[in-house]
């Protein structure tokens, strides 16, 4: 289950985040691209934009039950 309070640098603010156990696996970006962005410098993915409609919503929550990790998390609707 993804740590609220270890977020990685990057995401912008809203009810998806990433934590810092993500091993940048590309299922994120894969999954949902309109979303989710690579830190190559630093080896993980971030949220670059939450979603704005059914069915961006419907990807990021298949990206955070995909991740092999579970570094994603929902804070709920902020």
């Amino acid at each position: 289950m993804a740590d609220s309070t270890d977020k990685v640098e990057g995401s912008v603010e809203g009810k998806y985040y990433v934590d810092a156990s993500c091993i940048d696996c590309d299922v994120c970006r894969t999954t949902a691209p309109n979303n989710f962005e690579a830190n190559e410098d630093e080896g993980f993915s971030f949220v670059c934009k939450q979603p704005e409609n059914g069915e961006e919503a419907a990807q990021c929550e298949e990206a955070m039950e995909s991740c092999p990790v579970e570094a994603i998390g929902d804070d709920g609707d902020e």
